[in-house]
């Protein structure tokens, strides 16, 4: 326990930036341009981090200077604590403009249109000072923001199995994912539609990137049924590019129906009778283990609890 209180005595904001730093450039002489100042400085500075650690955390070598295990470990620690100082100096400077806090949520996109919009929407009307970010990303992109602390919160799933160790996880509902094709796509005109197995040989498919928890359901659904993965394969994180790709080209795309309600009704795209997307996980409420939430984000927590309770009681 003294050790752990007198490293922490020691380490200064300035040995955070030269760790974080270092671990991106992985270069002493780039490191201490990017800090502005000399590298004998820089050189000063890593020994004085390494005898607070009382070991070496980066191996001098002729492709730079490498991490070592712990050195991995505390460049870690150091990026997510600069993140969450910087968070923090943005809300102190807020405040003293007048401002009320900051709340910065993650969603995943089947979720965003109808459960975290009606939210932010609720939320703003009460604390219109209040500044909300909302950043929409894969399940697997939002985990490591949450875990690096650059998003208060996540509206996701689980990105794989060890999560469950980091985070807390509260189930607020599903999404249907459909299958959709441009307007008028060749399949459309042809009557009947072909099964399953030929659309995923013969025809280019637009999917969500291989390490998203919707993709890999897809894919285990395939696998169960004995099916193989499309030969033709698109991958795109975007919703806006996806959408523009698909009503340009002859890709079936699979994707959340909340975020395709407007666009089938305008007439752009027309869903076609599969059914995949069934082994889809809930998805949920994530937040850091062990880390209190702001007062803003409890309250935002409650809303999305509501507002899921009416959309069940409505459905």
């Amino acid at each position: 326990m003294e050790t752990y209180h007198n490293l922490l005595r020691r380490l200064r904001y300035k040995h955070l930036l030269m760790l974080s730093t270092l671990g991106r450039h992985r270069n002493l002489h780039q490191t201490a341009i990017g800090l502005h100042m000399s590298q004998p400085a820089a050189t000063r500075m890593l020994g004085e981090i390494e005898r607070a650690f009382d070991c070496q955390l980066f191996e001098r070598t002729s492709r730079g200077m490498i991490p070592t295990t712990l050195g991995e470990m505390v460049v870690d620690f150091a990026d997510n604590a600069l993140a969450r100082l910087d968070r923090f100096s943005e809300e102190v400077h807020r405040h003293r403009l007048g401002g009320r806090g900051q709340l910065t949520v993650g969603t995943i996109m089947g979720a965003a249109p109808d459960l975290v919009a009606d939210a932010v929407i609720r939320l703003k009307r009460d604390r219109p000072l209040l500044q909300i970010r909302v950043m929409g990303e894969t399940s697997d992109q939002l985990a490591e923001q949450l875990e690096q602390g650059k998003i208060d919160l996540a509206i996701a799933r689980y990105a794989s199995a060890l999560q469950h160790n980091q985070f807390d996880f509260e189930p607020l509902g599903n999404e249907t994912l459909l299958t959709v094709v441009r307007k008028d796509h060749p399949l459309l005109a042809s009557g009947d539609l072909p099964a399953l197995a030929d659309l995923l040989d013969n025809w280019p498919w637009l999917l969500q990137p291989v390490s998203t928890p919707a993709r890999q359901a897809l894919e285990k659904e395939l696998e169960d049924s004995g099916l193989v993965s499309p030969r033709d394969v698109i991958e795109c994180g975007s919703i806006f590019a996806a959408l523009q790709l698909v009503q340009k080209s002859d890709c079936l795309m699979v994707m959340s129906r909340s975020v395709l309600r407007e666009h089938l009704a305008m007439g752009g795209i027309v869903s076609l009778p599969l059914k995949l997307g069934r082994a889809l996980a809930p998805f949920g409420l994530l937040t850091r283990k062990d880390s209190p939430l702001s007062e803003p984000a409890r309250a935002f927590c409650q809303l999305l609890r509501l507002q899921q309770s009416r959309q069940r009681q409505i459905t």
